[in-house]
């Protein structure tokens, strides 16, 4: 029986290129690197901030400390300005709280970041956990952190649906042996998600409800 549901953030709760690519792009300007078009950073994003960065700046290695000291300062400061929900995510959120069951959020996002943006988008407090990057927790798709957001709960992984929109996300699931939905409408494709053997596909947040 289904208890819980872990959701990652990006892509899956919300539509948080818009800011990320507006926020590297202002800093590849600042050290003259060229800059990427918003499409792009749907290949960019899913294993943190470090692995962004490093896509960003492609063959100018030296520049990593530098763009990446001022994209997360210059993230932080703008992390709520264009992001959006997903159509239907706060609906489907409430309609799993009415059911009694427990969600969290668990991304690769920093810590702070993701505090930021759940707190301003989800003001209800609907998440029983947040989670993001922290030190001494590897990143997804290590089912580290998963299986502590489990150990937390009190529920066994097999309890939990892990929803998200990548493959590493598909992974870590599979890894922490929690049952797997995949999202349609996020920054990766079908495609990724069938090679990365996700459970279930959805298309709409409305169909979480109806595997429950």
């Amino acid at each position: 029986m289904i208890k819980g549901v872990l959701f990652d953030l990006d892509g899956t709760l919300l539509q948080t290129i818009p800011d990320i690519a507006a926020s590297m792009n202002r800093v590849l300007e600042r050290f003259e690197l060229p800059v990427h078009p918003e499409e792009d950073y749907k290949t960019f994003l899913g294993n943190g901030a470090k692995v962004l960065t490093e896509r960003a700046i492609g063959n100018r290695r030296e520049m990593f400390e530098k763009v990446y000291k001022a994209y997360r300062e210059e993230y932080a400061a703008h992390t709520c300005a264009l992001t959006r929900p997903y159509d239907g995510i706060p609906d489907m959120i409430r309609s799993l709280r009415d059911r009694g069951l427990i969600a969290t959020v668990f991304s690769n996002k920093d810590q702070a970041d993701t505090e930021n943006v759940i707190h301003y988008y989800f003001p209800d407090g609907p998440f029983a956990i947040v989670r993001g990057r922290q030190e001494g927790i590897p990143l997804k798709p290590a089912p580290d952190g998963a299986l502590m957001i489990a150990e937390e709960l009190h529920l066994t992984p097999s309890e939990i649906l892990y929803v998200g929109d990548t493959g590493t996300d598909m992974d870590c699931g599979h890894n922490a042996g929690m049952i797997t939905v995949g999202v349609t409408w996020g920054f990766r494709s079908r495609e990724e998600l069938e090679k990365h053997k996700a459970c279930h596909l959805i298309d709409r947040p409305a169909e979480l409800l109806e595997l429950l």
